[in-house]
């Protein structure tokens, strides 16, 4: 197990489960707030990631069971000037910009609020596993804002439209329940058991094929973007890739010899 501290997060991980890193927010006293500090340093961990041969999937996840972020903290933004405000924003964007441009898949466990920016943060990820009791929302309307780091976009194409809409506008909150019945929230567990059901659900992705999941991700990603015939050659293309790899005949002869393959990633 290798862990490495930071002063606002804590990135864990471990080569014998798979590779499997678990990023937390690790501001507790401030609910996980989002500050510079911390933007910082989620870019930093997840740029370390992004090149360590070992890692097949990214959980990321707030400390304790309250909240995952509450947002941009408004503590350090009271008196912010307009300079310092877009400087702090870059940080922001690029938080969510490395979850959605990570290569492997990234699940996003939500152990309790995820409001503004925390529930921007969970919708860059591929997909979001809740604790029961998490609450959500995007209000920053009530704040003279809209959402700066994927919100409106996001949201709008992972529920209907219209009900992404009047969450947008309204700024209401809504439950790990009903998230899960419009398709934002996969699964919903208790909040004790929250991160080690996400784990074997990381578990069952990273054993399969690493050039596969990076394929997937892109293929995935680059296509819903488009139209279908676009969005079907982004597949051959990726689909050849793995074609051609050493990974594809190791995954061919392990299956036919009853044994797990052991991939190479190439």
């Amino acid at each position: 197990m290798l862990v490495n501290s930071y002063e606002t997060i804590k990135l864990e991980w471990d080569a014998k489960k798979q590779g499997i890193a678990v990023l937390s927010l690790n501001r507790p006293e401030s609910m996980n707030a989002l500050n510079t500090k911390m933007a910082i340093e989620i870019i930093a961990a997840i740029e370390e990631l992004k090149y360590d041969e070992k890692v097949r999937v990214l959980i990321i996840t707030g400390s304790g069971t309250k909240s995952l972020c509450v947002g941009a903290d408004l503590k350090e933004r009271n008196g912010m000037s307009q300079k310092d405000w877009k400087k702090q924003h870059d940080y922001f964007e690029k938080v969510t910009e490395s979850l959605r441009e990570f290569p492997y898949p990234v699940i996003c466990a939500i152990n309790g609020y995820a409001l503004g920016g925390g529930l921007e943060i969970a919708l860059s990820c591929d997909f979001r596993i809740s604790a029961e009791h998490a609450s959500f929302g995007l209000p920053e309307a009530k704040l003279g804002l809209i959402p700066g780091i994927g919100g409106t976009q996001l949201l709008s194409r992972i529920i209907p439209i219209g009900l992404a809409k009047e969450l947008l506008y309204t700024g209401k909150r809504f439950t790990a329940k009903e998230g899960q019945q419009w398709g934002l929230i996969n699964h919903v567990f208790p909040v004790d058991i929250l991160l080690e059901e996400t784990i074997k659900i990381a578990e069952s992705i990273a054993q399969n094929a690493p050039l596969s999941l990076k394929a997937l991700k892109n293929a995935v990603n680059k296509g819903t973007e488009t139209d279908l015939a676009t969005g079907i050659a982004f597949e051959l293309e990726a689909y050849y890739k793995c074609a051609n790899s050493e990974d594809r005949l190791e995954g061919i002869f392990a299956f036919n010899e009853k044994r797990a393959p052991k991939w190479l990633g190439k």
